[in-house]
């Protein structure tokens, strides 16, 4: 029997230091979140250099392995082979996913940052193993991608190709029976999980909610 898919009702945390409330650092934040269920991890933190991201990426590479969870590092392929990641994540400017694939071998994943139908189309022929898309909802983080793209074009998105389509934007627990009836494999989250008082607690309520979706 084949393993189930990791990306099946997932739970995508992907980081940004900066939403953090409560004084925790981001290691034990994440550890909090990965307590509460989440098992997919990006390390996102884009404006860091490659000395202060590295011991971040040990750290988180330890903690998803404590937890049996998977990590990735956003477009740093040099700090995912060295720590060991499960894969990488890419977005609008980073290298062609092909490219990507020959450097990093075709055991670890790749994810893509879609923001369009045509991004979609275009991950997924390059060979993607799996895309957020969004944002579905209106959300500060992501306003530079222009106004949301709303459930119908997240469900042809969905539509558009086999691979998980993970929905992020503006989710909170309300939402996600709603972006997984319009096709969605899981969410992807940031300050909704980070920014609680409890990213713990905050974990948990999404992780039981998707896990009763079919």
């Amino acid at each position: 029997m084949a393993a189930p898919s990791p990306f099946r009702n997932a739970l995508y945390l992907i980081t940004d230091r900066r939403q953090l409330t409560g004084g925790a650092t981001l290691p034990e934040t994440v550890e909090q979140a990965l307590a509460g269920g989440v098992r997919l991890i990006q390390l996102r933190e884009k404006d860091l250099p490659a000395a202060e991201l590295w011991p971040l990426a040990q750290q988180l590479r330890s903690l998803t392995r404590r937890f049996s969870a998977k990590l990735f590092i956003n477009d740093r392929i040099d700090l995912a082979l060295a720590c060991g990641a499960d894969g990488v994540h890419l977005g609008g400017h980073s290298l062609p996913t092909a490219e990507v694939r020959r450097l990093i071998g075709p055991r670890r994943l790749i994810g893509v940052s879609t923001h369009c139908l045509d991004d979609v189309a275009r991950a997924a022929g390059q060979g993607a193993d799996f895309l957020t898309f969004g944002p579905v909802y209106p959300t500060p983080s992501k306003a530079a991608y222009g106004p949301p793209q709303g459930l119908d074009l997240l469900k042809q998105a969905s539509q558009r190709t086999a691979l998980p389509v993970l929905a992020l934007g503006g989710i909170k627990t309300p939402h996600v029976q709603e972006v997984m009836s319009h096709g969605a494999s899981g969410i992807a989250l940031i300050s909704a999980v980070l920014s609680d008082a409890d990213p713990r607690a905050a974990a948990r309520r999404f992780s039981e909610l998707l896990s009763q979706q079919r």
